[in-house]
């Protein structure tokens, strides 16, 4: 992507995206899940299960940027397309969630639009940057991807090598992939019927 020729001013976008994905992706619905088994709300709690799963392929993604994997930049951009969808596709918990009026029901519907909003335009920006997925060595501009992951090695990884750190994370894929198989095999088994996550 050697368009971006002022790497400063990309850097600055990225940072912000993952300062953002931080806020968006682990603290607000960490706290609506430290809330909603306080409230012993059950729909909210297994929606919320859900979108946990899904969203794993985020940390996944983290990892894999760690030890400079290009498949990071292809899994980072299908997280951001598949955390929406988990949030939207089971009409039936969302109903249960909306069926019941309070702070927590509010706050989880301004959660939900305001992550698909900045999921979406963070999959168009991301997106550009796919052919990264392809390339070796990375370009200057690929790699300021990896700039906040090679950080977050430094806070919570300093001695552990970068090869373990890797390794866990194709094998967090691999896991990912193998239930993502599983979960559309029994989807296809309960065609036609009204589902529950699994």
């Amino acid at each position: 992507m050697e368009r971006w020729t002022d790497l400063s001013g990309l850097e600055a976008w990225v940072w912000w995206d993952y300062r953002l994905a931080v806020l968006l992706t682990v603290i607000v619905p960490l706290g609506l899940l430290i809330w909603g088994y306080g409230l012993k709300f059950t729909p909210l709690l297994q929606l919320l299960t859900v979108y946990w799963r899904v969203s794993s392929l985020l940390a996944i993604t983290v990892y894999l940027m760690i030890a400079e994997f290009p498949i990071s930049f292809l899994t980072g951009t299908l997280a951001r397309a598949l955390i929406p969808i988990s949030l939207w596709f089971w009409e039936d918990l969302s109903q249960g969630i909306l069926a019941v009026p309070g702070g927590a029901t509010r706050c989880f519907q301004v959660w939900r639009w305001m992550l698909s909003v900045y999921m979406g335009l963070g999959f168009l920006f991301s997106a550009a940057f796919l052919p990264c997925g392809f390339q070796q060595p990375l370009s200057a501009s690929c790699r300021v991807w990896l700039q906040p992951p090679l950080a977050f090695k430094q806070i919570f990884h300093p001695e552990t090598p970068v090869e373990t750190l890797g390794l866990a994370g194709l094998i967090g894929l691999l896991a990912y992939g193998i239930y993502s198989l599983f979960f559309l095999w029994r989807m296809g088994q309960r065609m036609g019927n009204e589902g529950t996550p699994l």
